[in-house]
């Protein structure tokens, strides 16, 4: 082979290697396993593989492509709806730890029709935080848990990504959308870190971003404290943590942040510091993110070097 043939063979495989590690494809990618508009769509026709990827036995929305891999066991998967401005949609999705009332993840979908404001954030006086009406009674805490402690009621899917309707956002609200969050670390670092996401919400970066986020709970070396006693006892987590996943016309591309639960944080450190690429972000929580994708497709956005990572999403 001359010289010639041999570097455009090797731009060709360097082309086709950043295409599948950027952002996105539109609705009718063949490799897009979910229509994010229709959670029941298909699987891809071209033959790709997808072992992973999860089923929807539980319920049908887990081909979405912002699920993780449902843990199942002592785990409930709630699904919130709610009007959207053009129709009724999934607002965002919750697996519930029965055993430790908690939550593990909130995970959910960022575009143009449900990133319109047409309402301001829920208020009340008498009920801020609301049991969840699609738990069951007998998976709920029989009270508010997280009153006096000095703990923030922490929003995973925070109340300013939906402005969509007055519904959507009540529903962020729901006690199973809270984790406890010392005041500093919620008003400080992870504020600037969902300000950043919603900072790549916009048209020019994508078609739609599939976020994941949460505490860690499943293991007792991630968990700081409990709050309450026996019907409300729950964790506080040590470490929270967000997947991101982008697709627009030139593929997909993948971020993790993975921040220790620490009030001492200054809001103004580079938020480089904490970008972990998927591969790492699932190794320290043990969830599968984006197991919808086809696999050679996951494992193209998982394994992106981070330095690359960050310079992919602005953040070097």
């Amino acid at each position: 082979m001359n010289i010639k043939n041999l570097l455009l063979n090797s731009l060709t495989v360097l082309t086709l290697t950043l295409t599948l590690a950027a952002c996105g494809g539109d609705d009718d990618d063949p490799f897009a396993p979910v229509n994010p508009v229709n959670p029941g769509g298909t699987q891809p026709s071209d033959g790709s593989n997808n072992t992973n990827r999860n089923s929807t036995t539980t319920t049908s929305e887990a081909w979405r492509l912002e699920f993780p891999k449902l843990k199942g066991g002592n785990n409930l998967v709630i699904v919130h709806t709610a009007p959207m401005p053009t129709k009724a949609d999934v607002n965002y999705s919750v697996e519930w730890d029965i055993s430790k009332k908690s939550q593990r993840w909130s995970c959910y979908q960022m575009h143009a029709s449900n990133s319109v404001s047409n309402t301001k954030r829920y208020s009340s006086t008498d009920n801020q935080y609301p049991q969840d009406p699609d738990l069951p009674t007998q998976y709920r805490l029989s009270s508010d848990p997280f009153w006096g402690t000095g703990y923030d009621h922490g929003h995973i899917c925070p109340s300013a990504d939906r402005l969509c309707s007055s519904e959507a956002n009540y529903q962020t609200f729901f006690l199973t959308n809270m984790q406890p969050q010392v005041n500093s670390f919620n008003a400080g670092i992870w504020e600037k870190m969902e300000g950043q996401v919603r900072t790549w919400n916009r048209g020019n970066f994508r078609d739609t971003l599939y976020v994941c986020k949460g505490g860690t709970i499943d293991s007792e070396e991630n968990i700081i404290r409990y709050l309450g006693s026996g019907a409300n006892k729950i964790p506080v987590p040590k470490y929270f943590f967000m997947a991101i996943l982008c697709k627009n016309s030139e593929g997909y591309k993948a971020l993790g942040f993975w921040v220790e639960h620490d009030g001492g944080i200054s809001s103004t450190t580079p938020l480089g510091d904490y970008v972990v690429n998927l591969r790492e972000l699932e190794e320290k929580t043990g969830i599968d993110f984006f197991c919808n994708l086809p696999d050679n497709v996951e494992k193209q956005v998982e394994t992106l070097p981070v330095d690359n990572v960050k310079r992919a999403w602005g953040l070097n």
